[in-house]
């Protein structure tokens, strides 16, 4: 019997052959080959300036960071509904994560909550598109500007999302993505760091391979202390073929989740990912959220679903919650979607009948709850 995962990425003949033309002749004075097509490639659909190609997101926003200049008691707001590698860099520079709550209706951060956490100590905004869902960027923008502040947009589940005509991760200061192999397109491992600043560009260069500056013509110098976040050609190799397909790869994501929605949207007790007028909504992680009033416990239901061929995983616990932070009762909606969401199954090779199966089996399971 086929089995249904949650994840994988679809790797075809174009991405093997670029990835054994790496391996073939991607060394020596070829080495940087695919990284610079990747992102060549990255910043043509992204309509962008500059785009830098890393060996993860979460290293590409500690890069940001670092980049505009985030030090020990800086303060930085983020969506308390995230996964941690959104926040956990501006740890490692010693400054601090500010919680705020997301909005009811698209999960992401909520600009009002945003302009309240606002001390003489913020210094920028995380804007995490989550799930393929857009954040609102022009009233983060606007209170970005008001207040002198720097936008970092978390775009690593919402490569092709688009507000307002604009792609996700080309609004901000920094646009930050990632090729996990979990994501829509994958490089095995990886990210990307894009900005239409050219001054950011050029720090966030340095920064990036340990404190050398690409302008400098002079071996094995280094300009300051830098990280080691560089993507190698192999990973570039395959996250440049991927990007030949992004169109492909982007519409199947949509088809899926339009595929539940088919399925799920009439049942009472759940509701699924939205999608505003002015929003392209590329759909990362398809997601129930169940009704408080149905008293149904999602860890329960999960594992019925896993036992039943059908897995699933819960919605981000509210990143608060870890034990290194302190614990905030407030951000009520995070909170909420942290015990009663579920992501469900969503990459390219499931077919009709996978989701059909999956979809089945929820309905089968609240059935039984009532």
């Amino acid at each position: 019997m086929k089995k249904i995962l949650h994840t994988k990425p679809n790797i075809g003949k174009l991405e093997k052959e670029f990835v054994y033309d790496a391996i073939d002749n991607g060394w020596g004075d070829n080495c940087y080959d695919y990284i610079y097509k990747f992102q060549d490639s990255y910043k043509s659909y992204l309509n962008v300036n500059y785009a830098i190609a890393t060996s993860s997101c979460t290293g590409a926003i500690h890069i940001a960071l670092k980049a505009l200049g985030i030090k020990p008691g800086d303060e930085v707001i983020v969506p308390d509904a995230t996964w941690i590698a959104s926040v956990a860099p501006i740890t490692y520079l010693s400054a601090k994560p500010i919680f705020v709550d997301v909005l009811d209706s698209t999960w992401c951060i909520d600009p009002k909550k945003i302009e309240k956490a606002i001390t003489p100590k913020t210094k920028a905004i995380v804007a995490v598109h989550l799930y393929g869902n857009m954040c609102e960027m022009d009233e983060i923008m606007i209170i970005a500007k008001k207040n002198n502040l720097y936008v970092i947009e978390d775009s690593a589940e919402a490569i092709g999302s688009e507000y307002k005509g604009k792609k996700a991760g080309s609004m901000g200061h920094f646009g930050t993505f990632s090729f996990h192999g979990t994501k829509t397109i994958t490089s095995g491992e990886g990210g990307m760091l894009v900005t239409n600043d050219k001054k950011l560009f050029e720090i966030a260069s340095i920064l990036h391979d340990h404190g050398r500056d690409p302008k400098v013509k002079k071996d094995l110098w280094v300009e300051r202390i830098g990280f080691k976040y560089k993507m190698s050609n192999l990973q570039a190799a395959l996250g440049y073929a991927q990007m030949q397909r992004i169109d492909e790869l982007v519409s199947k994501k949509i088809e899926i989740f339009n595929l539940y929605k088919n399925e799920l949207s009439k049942i009472n007790g759940i509701r699924l990912n939205s999608e505003a007028e002015y929003v392209k909504n590329t759909y990362w992680m398809p997601t129930i959220i169940l009704d408080e009033k149905l008293g149904i416990d999602r860890n329960k239901m999960i594992n019925y679903l896993d036992l039943n061929g059908t897995p699933a995983r819960p919605f981000f616990y509210p990143v608060s919650s870890c034990p290194e932070f302190e614990k905030i009762s407030n951000n009520i909606l995070s909170i909420q979607l942290g015990k009663n969401g579920i992501n469900l199954p969503s990459y390219f090779d499931m077919t009709n009948e996978d989701i059909k199966k999956v979809s089945s089996n929820i309905i089968k399971y609240l059935n039984n709850e009532k």
